[in-house]
């Protein structure tokens, strides 16, 4: 069995490096480990694409499942080497996976109060509703989790209450940034602050483990607030029903969708199962302005289409959402004609190409016109993520001594890593899932040490 001495301390990833999505990190020290998230990801093969490479660079094209996570045998089967789970924040790919894997864990979570109001709504549809101990921890806090003092630093990013880890040690101290970027206009939470990241710098950080996903884009990633104002641009001049797709989870989206449809003096509706639950937790946690009203999805369709503004689930071109059953006439509750328009307030994730376009075409088909934000003209999406000269400004502040890209394919973990090197750090490690980073206490990487794979948890 792997484990590590109290002069050791390791990371290693069971998602989530190598892939983007379903995030599942361990770190390893004096005969434990500390699980930092737990994530799945939708429509995916049981292979990975970066392990379908072939000789002749072509992709083999598996069976795919709704709902996909790590495999977490490797730490299930030893449970009682495992102190405890940390999410970062509420994103599927880094929660997503507790409802279905935590009973293989049986360990206590730590988290905060908005990620632990989302857990807990997923969790009352499964059979372990009010069986998992959810340890609530505030900004700034600090907990020990076995040999972990684990310390919340917030950050910015897409969604309520999304914080950074510092993880102390005997053998080292190491920042797991998760996701983020740099916002001094997040809508919700407040401006990003460097003052406690460039704190870091006295704090001997061994190893910045960190998100590369925009990690190959120059610059820096616009404000949500650009975003608000992109989209108000964009729709105010639009005559028909105005659909815009975006993330479920987007909070801030959501808001700057709803301040949207208020200036314009349209109706918003909310359209899909996971937008509905999210603003619902954010009204109970009082991060919804109650300035700004939603109408019930069903009224809309009998509105004059000048006053519609629907939020739709689906732009990634997932079956059986929103978007989808706009383009094919079968939801019960509106449909779009000519003169209409759809808004993607998203990227295209990398291996949603296919699916993303098949939907553009199906809406285009009915008249519908579509306006993607690699398209547009005006900033329509903002990224959650830090582009180049983001993480230029991390590395410059924190000082690590190891650069660990996760959180991205390998082209965004190369470009990470090349960052990294210009800023200084002289040794920066790109692997994938499986490897052992270790980071103490002589830094090395051993490749696909750890056995990992992928669990189908739910299918249509």
């Amino acid at each position: 069995m792997l484990q590590p001495s109290l002069e050791d301390l390791w990371f290693v990833p069971l998602g989530g490096t190598g892939e983007i999505g379903m995030n599942l990190n361990l770190y390893g020290h004096n005969g434990s480990w500390l699980m930092v998230d737990c994530g799945v990801s939708f429509d995916e093969p049981l292979m990975p694409p970066y392990k379908q490479q072939k000789a002749d660079n072509s992709l083999t094209k598996g069976v795919t499942h709704r709902v996909v996570a790590p495999d977490p045998s490797f730490i299930a089967n030893q449970k009682e080497t495992l102190a405890g789970i940390v999410i970062t924040h509420a994103h599927e790919d880094h929660v997503g996976a507790i409802p279905y894997l935590w009973q293989r864990l049986q360990k206590p979570i730590y988290t905060t109060p908005f990620t632990a109001e989302v857990l807990r709504r997923k969790l009352s549809r499964s059979k372990l509703a009010n069986k998992i101990p959810i340890i609530e921890v505030d900004a700034g806090s600090t907990k020990q989790i076995g040999p972990f003092s684990v310390t919340w630093l917030e950050i910015t990013h897409s969604l309520p209450e999304p914080f950074a880890l510092k993880i102390s040690t005997d053998a080292g101290t190491v920042l797991h940034t998760a996701d983020w970027k740099i916002d001094a206009n997040p809508i919700t939470g407040k401006p990003f602050n460097a003052t406690l990241y460039k704190a870091l710098a006295e704090e001997n950080i061994m190893a910045l483990v960190g998100d590369s996903t925009n990690a190959p884009k120059a610059g820096f990633s616009i404000s949500e607030r650009n975003c608000y104002d992109g989209l108000l641009s964009t729709i105010k001049g639009l005559k028909g029903r105005v659909v815009v797709g975006c993330f479920g989870s987007n909070v801030a989206r959501l808001i700057s969708i709803a301040r949207v449809a208020q200036k314009t003096n349209r109706y918003v509706g909310l359209y899909g199962r996971s937008l509905v639950n999210m603003y619902a937790i954010a009204r109970q946690q009082g991060i919804w302005p109650d300035d700004l009203p939603i109408a019930d999805p069903s009224h809309l369709g009998y509105l004059p289409p000048h006053e519609v503004l629907a939020i739709a689930t689906g732009s990634q071109g997932e079956r059986n959402t929103a978007l989808s059953r706009f383009a094919k006439d079968t939801h019960p509750h509106l449909q779009l004609d000519k003169g209409d328009t759809v808004l993607f307030s998203s990227i295209v994730i990398p291996g949603n190409e296919v699916s993303v376009k098949k939907l553009s075409d199906a809406l285009k088909a009915k008249g519908v016109s579509v306006i993607h934000s690699e398209d547009s003209p005006l900033p329509i999406h903002a990224s959650g993520h830090p582009c180049a000269e983001e993480l230029k400004l991390m590395y410059h502040w924190v000082k690590p001594q190891i650069a660990i890209p996760v959180h991205g394919e390998h082209e965004h973990l190369q470009a990470h890593a090349d960052i990294a090197k210009t800023c200084g750090v002289s040794k920066h490690y790109v692997g994938q899932n499986g490897d052992l980073y270790r980071i103490a206490p002589q830094p090395s990487i051993r490749r696909q040490v750890v056995p990992v794979g992928r669990v189908p948890v739910q299918q249509d």
